[in-house]
Parts: structure tokens; C-alpha cells; sequence
């Protein structure tokens, strides 16, 4: 009957585990084809509608891969509560064998022989003193294997723990990533909500939001290449005031705001790796505000709080709109218009004519191959 029961336990467990795997596996293939299915509305998308169906597609996915966190997150549990449970049992056992080498090393040590002369003087014949001998080194056979039991429960219960400590880590990033997934989702459907209610689901409108967007991306991408018109105007000090930003709309922008550009040998760079830290207000639908503080040590170009649209990089808005792949500077508001140079060099007043003119104000670091750029901003 118990065997009955024992190979049922097992064959239940196999099962389980049998089906979990699969709904794993199902699931990864879910989000491996709905992952290629937005690339290629990414790659359609031109309307209003392909629009909507890229954002119901992205908030989908999204959905699965919360789904997929969860049960990973669940999974490291019980593997952390496993190990748990190991360690206990050979922490357990060590203290045991512990007990038991001491013990024997005790009893070893009253019994040990001094010499082979006081080996035969204790005993009364030749055979009591063979036996001795062999009694002493069976012992201290059994000693060693007994310490090398020690020593390999010792490593084993070792390993496990930092084992333990790794599946830990796993599952505190797991649980951060879950955590940044939903509010990603939050914000894919507010995006959704927005441009529905910026377009009143109207093409036109839309268009005309997609070709704005695509003209200040292509003129973005003129001036960083240095296509820009640039004139200079004078040397100016680290906290000198050099521009001011355009209120209200501008060109391609719909808002007053400061995009901020940083340059190294032409190659754009993450401004959060300069800039000190300072007080803020996130307002970019969930772009990460990190800071590489070992080497940041400008001062920022906008008076405090600084309110914060749009990230570097990645962005929610490229995640969300998919109307360009990167986003190469940061998008920044502040307590005033007044644009300060970060550094000492020379400042050059710019332009650059795509369907409307974009003014931007360019600051060559003084000795170091580093610029900064200033965009939708009126340079002075």
C-alpha cells in the first residue's frame, strides 16, 4: 500500500511539473510572436488605426510578460524556500558529524599509544598488541573519513548558501522588473488614451502629429551630424547665461522645453552620466532618472526643480509611439527660461531648416572633446 501511494506522489509530482513546464514553454512562444508581430506593425504603422493596433499589440505583450515575471518570481521562491530547507538539513548534519569527530578525536586521545614499547608493555601477549595496533589505525581510519565527511558537508552547506544569496538577488531584480512592467503598462495605456484624445480620432490629426514628430527627429539628427547652420558668438564661463527657452510651442514642439544634448568626439552621451543630482519632478511616463554620480559633476543648465519629460535612450515615448528607435538627449523643464553654459568654452548661435526652422544654441567645451547642445532655445 505505502509503495502504492509512493510511486502515485511521484507520477503526481512528474505531472506537475510535466504541465508547468509546458505552460512556461507556451507562454515564451506567446511573447516570441507577439514580439515579432510588433515589429512588423512597427514597421506598418502610417495610420491612426495601425497606430492604435501597435499600442493594443505592445500593452498585450506587456501583459505577458508580467505573466511570465510572476511565474518566474513564484518559481524562485520555492527553489530560495528549497534551499532553505537543504541548508537546514546539512547544517543539522554538520553539527552532528561535528559532535561525533570530537568526540572520537576525545576518545582517541585517552587511548592513543605513546610508543611501540608501551604498546607491548600494556598488553599481555603479541596478540592483544595486534589487535591494539590494528584497533588504533581502523580508528584513525575512520577519523579521517569521518573529518573528510565533515569537511565535504561543510562545502556543500556552503555552496548552497551562496547559492541561496544568488536566487535572492534574482528574485529581488524579478520583482523590480515586475514592479517597472506594470507601471510600463499603466503608461502604454495612458498613451493610448492620449493620443486618442490629442487626435479626437481624427487621421488628420494624426498625421500631422506623425510628421511633426518625424521633422524634429530628422532635424535632431541633422544637428547632432553637424548639418546644422552655426554661427559664433563669444567665449563664455561655466554658469554664464547663453540661451533662453522658446515659450509656448515651437518648432516640431508642442510645448516649452529644453532639449539637452551632450557630445563626446561627436558621439552623443547619457547628460544623467555629467549632471549632479538635484531635485525633480519625473514627468516622462516612466523613463528611469539614474545617475552616474562617480563623475557627474556639472551643474544642471535649468534653474530648479527641474521637471523631467523624456529620458535618454529607450524612452517611454519611443516604446509607446515607435515613430523613431532613440531618443539622444533628455527633455527638460525648469523654474525659468534662462539656459547657463554646464562649462567654460565657446558658444555658437544654430539652426537648422527642415519644414520650420529649429534654433539651438552649441557650447564647445574648453580643452576636452566634449559639446553640449541646447535645442529649442533662443541662444543670447
Amino acid at each position: 500500500m505505502v509503495k502504492k501511494i509512493t510511486i502515485f506522489v511521484v507520477l503526481f509530482f512528474l505531472i506537475t511539473f510535466s504541465v508547468h513546464a509546458q505552460d512556461t514553454t507556451d507562454l515564451q512562444k506567446k511573447i516570441s510572436d507577439y514580439q515579432a508581430k510588433l515589429q512588423q506593425l512597427k514597421l506598418q504603422k502610417g495610420t491612426l488605426s495601425s497606430q492604435i493596433q501597435y499600442m493594443d499589440t505592445q500593452a498585450y505583450l506587456t501583459g505577458l510578460q508580467i505573466n511570465q515575471t510572476e511565474q518566474k518570481i513564484t518559481g524562485t521562491g520555492k527553489e530560495i524556500n528549497l534551499l532553505g530547507s537543504r541548508i537546514e538539513r546539512l547544517d543539522q548534519s554538520l553539527d552532528y558529524l561535528s559532535k561525533q569527530l570530537i568526540q572520537r578525536i576525545v576518545e582517541g586521545y585517552k587511548k592513543r599509544p605513546f610508543s611501540i614499547l608501551s604498546l607491548i608493555l600494556d598488553n599481555k601477549n603479541a596478540n592483544d598488541f595486534l589487535n591494539q595496533v590494528k584497533y588504533q589505525k581502523t580508528a584513525q581510519t575512520n577519523n579521517q573519513k569521518l573529518l573528510y565527511t565533515v569537511q565535504e558537508t561543510k562545502t556543500n552547506a556552503e555552496e548552497q548558501k551562496k547559492l541561496r544569496e544568488v536566487k535572492k538577488t534574482e528574485l529581488d531584480q524579478l520583482n523590480k522588473n515586475l514592479e517597472q512592467q506594470k507601471i510600463d503598462l499603466g503608461y502604454q495605456k495612458l498613451t493610448k488614451q492620449r493620443i486618442l484624445a490629442d487626435t479626437q480620432n481624427d487621421e488628420q490629426t494624426y498625421q500631422n502629429l506623425l510628421a511633426r514628430a518625424q521633422a524634429e527627429y530628422a532635424a535632431i539628427q541633422g544637428i547632432v551630424s553637424g548639418a546644422g547652420t552655426e554661427t559664433l558668438i563669444r567665449e563664455v564661463k561655466k554658469g554664464d547665461v547663453i540661451a533662453s527657452i522658446i515659450s509656448g510651442p515651437s518648432c516640431n514642439s508642442s510645448g516649452a522645453h529644453l532639449h539637452f544634448i551632450v557630445q563626446d568626439g561627436g558621439s552623443v552621451q547619457n547628460p544623467f552620466d555629467y549632471l549632479k543630482p538635484i531635485d525633480y519632478v519625473n514627468d516622462s511616463g516612466g523613463d528611469p532618472w539614474t545617475q552616474n554620480t562617480s563623475k557627474a559633476n556639472w551643474d544642471w543648465p535649468i534653474s530648479p526643480t527641474i521637471k523631467f519629460h523624456q529620458g535618454y535612450g529607450v524612452t517611454w515615448f519611443v516604446r509607446a509611439y515607435g515613430w523613431y528607435n532613440f531618443h539622444n538627449g533628455i527633455d527638460i523643464s525648469g523654474s525659468s527660461y534662462n539656459i547657463y553654459a554646464v562649462a567654460d568654452g565657446t558658444l555658437y548661435r544654430g539652426s537648422y531648416a527642415l519644414k520650420c526652422t529649429l534654433s539651438y544654441a552649441k557650447l564647445v567645451h574648453k580643452d576636452s572633446n566634449l559639446a553640449t547642445l541646447y535645442l529649442h532655445v533662443y541662444p543670447q
